[in-house]
């Protein structure tokens, strides 16, 4: 067997994977720092636009400073299921994917204490705060002059590894071949809060939040080239020096990365509840500073005419762990509450550019990402709609909302923005107990490369179906 060198051809790895799967990249960190949208069914019902709100444990997300209008200890509990739609285009050819999961959305208690003036509340529980579900798939011929196959052909490359070239690297595969593949993806990031608010004076509110990062990420892509134009016959070896080399089929290649992922954040809450009808919020999330311990494993083959199979042996096996800063995030909101009708917005602001790699690679590799980082990404400002109405015959709450983020790349025009429509309704079962039901749906757009930069691209028009159940509990 030719001598494989291992660690050499992990880095030549790196570029080719998906955007969305790379080893150490700018992905990496986008990944980690883009806000996700998970929350309880009432504040996603309306658009997430909570930020003067928060008067129920979802301030443990939006604004600490809102749970000072909690007046009785309640808990509260939901449940997420999300779905994601992925409708691919690969050389003109069209493959719909899907891939869903349910999870525990939210638990968590509001503890008001007896205060003679002003309030204190205290809250504790877990959010579910982003969930990294993914599927893609695509199938077409690609007729061009180009492969993976050559993209790793070089000394010591999996190419070379699989007898897919000669001694020094050179391959005849030449294109022609037909590429195949499909990438599931799973994961989230949960916290365990810590929040605390205090009425300072009359309608002023602060509050703080402490949470404590967990969570995981897995990325399983498989890849097919595959002859099925007979171009490379019993006639053509691919390594001249072995004669099982004739007739070539199939090459194969299945990547999986892992992440166990922890940290910490902090976010501090400003709250003004004005006499009447107008409320305003305001916050500063800081910097989330996220520890990722990481496997990333790669398996190949290339089977022949002859019967014989070439397998990657030993399989390409790295651990490394890493530290990922996240940017702030500022946010204001405001909300009217007029006779039956209540409506809010929210305004963030982002610098993705202030991502960061700060630790646990070298000083060169995490220099050059960082000025990746600086490079690729700009400052985005993304907004939320919502509003609630209330039926006052029937007691029952209805909701809808919108979302808007924008995408954080440099020059990325509006197609690449992700987009939310969110409806909702809540009714009391009792004086005590609350139930609320919310439903979003978004859209947008993107794309991925196979290998090297437009000649074997994925374009995807993406879609996400959230349904989210949330129970509140007051005590009285």
């Amino acid at each position: 067997m030719k001598n494989f060198l291992n660690i050499f051809l992990f880095f030549i790895l790196m570029p080719i994977v998906f955007n969305y799967t790379s080893a150490q990249n700018f992905n990496n960190a986008l990944r980690l720092s883009e806000p996700g949208f998970n929350s309880s069914a009432r504040a996603l019902g309306m658009g997430n636009a909570y930020t003067s709100l928060s008067n129920d444990f979802s301030g443990t997300i939006f604004n600490p400073a809102g749970l000072g209008l909690v007046k009785k200890m309640e808990f509260t509990g939901g449940l997420n299921s999300y779905s994601l739609q992925n409708s691919t285009t690969f050389f003109n050819n069209k493959t719909d994917y899907t891939n869903s999961t349910t999870d525990l959305n939210q638990i968590g208690f509001v503890f008001p204490f007896p205060t003679y003036r002003g309030s204190l509340v205290l809250a504790l529980g877990y959010n579910m705060l982003k969930d990294f579900n993914f599927a893609l798939k695509f199938n077409a011929l690609n007729d061009d002059n180009n492969s993976m196959i050559q993209y790793l052909s070089g000394y010591g490359d999996i190419s070379w590894e699989l007898f897919l070239t000669d001694s020094t690297g050179y391959t005849p595969i030449n294109g022609g071949l037909n590429q195949r593949g499909d990438v599931l993806i799973s994961g989230r990031i949960g916290s365990w809060s810590l929040s605390g608010a205090i009425e300072v004076s009359e309608n002023v509110f602060f509050g703080g939040t402490v949470n404590i990062l967990s969570g995981s990420y897995n990325s399983d892509r498989r890849y097919y080239e595959t002859d099925i134009m007979d171009y490379y016959d019993s006639t053509i070896l691919t390594d001249p020096a072995e004669s099982e080399t004739s007739d070539f089929q199939s090459f194969y290649l299945n990547d999986i990365l892992d992440w166990d992922i922890s940290g910490w954040d902090f976010k501090l809450g400003f709250l003004y509840d004005m006499p009447g009808f107008l409320t305003v919020g305001a916050t500063v999330k800081f910097p989330s500073k996220f520890n990722v311990k990481e496997t990333y494993n790669i398996y190949a083959d290339a089977e022949f005419g002859s019967g014989t199979t070439f397998m990657l042996d030993p399989q390409i096996l790295n651990r490394l762990e890493y530290d990922i800063i996240s940017p702030y995030e500022f946010t204001i909101g405001g909300s009217l509450d007029v006779a039956d009708l209540l409506v809010s917005a929210d305004v963030k602001y982002i610098d993705y550019t202030q991502m960061e790699f700060s630790s646990g690679l070298t000083p060169t590799e995490r220099s050059q990402i960082n000025r990746d980082i600086k490079d690729i990404f700009r400052n985005v400002i993304n907004y939320n709609l919502g509003f609630e109405y209330e039926l006052p015959v029937f007691n029952i709450l209805l909701r809808g909302g919108f979302i808007f983020k924008k995408s954080p790349f440099k020059g990325d025009i509006s197609q690449y923005d992700k987009k939310y429509f969110t409806g909702g309704v809540g009714f009391a079962a009792s004086r005590t107990l609350r139930v609320d039901i919310a439903y979003v749906h978004g859209w947008w757009k993107n794309f991925g490369d196979n290998y090297d930069s437009g000649v074997s691209r994925t374009y995807q028009d993406l879609s996400s179906d959230n349904v989210v159940f949330s129970v509140t509990y007051g005590m009285r």
